[in-house]
């Protein structure tokens, strides 16, 4: 399967994290708190179209989004996202803030 980052085509597998994909292929996300949600340095923008297809966001991954700076309607945080064959060609950017 694949994720398009920034509209670069990244091969993943299903059960992974977007966080661990973004980071094997050096992406700028620094994922501080590796995915134990005491951060938000994954932050990415999820394409519009793809939003809706995502598991809701948990309270405590909103509570982090709260306090990023340039959070979107469909920001979402990386390590949160696991893809599955339904999230094939998933479509996020990463924002400026990043890195």
């Amino acid at each position: 399967m694949k994720v398009i980052v920034d509209d670069v085509e990244l091969a993943a597998t299903a059960g992974e994290r977007l966080l661990d994909v973004a980071r094997r292929n050096g992406l700028r996300l620094e994922g501080t708190c590796n995915g134990d949600l005491a951060c938000a340095t994954c932050h990415v923008i999820v394409a519009a179209e793809w939003f809706e297809h995502l598991s809701p966001a948990r309270e405590e991954e909103e509570d982090m989004l709260d306090l990023v700076a340039d959070a979107r309607r469909t920001s979402r945080l990386a390590c949160q996202i696991v893809l599955t064959p339904a999230l094939d060609k998933l479509s996020v950017s990463l924002p400026a803030s990043s890195g």
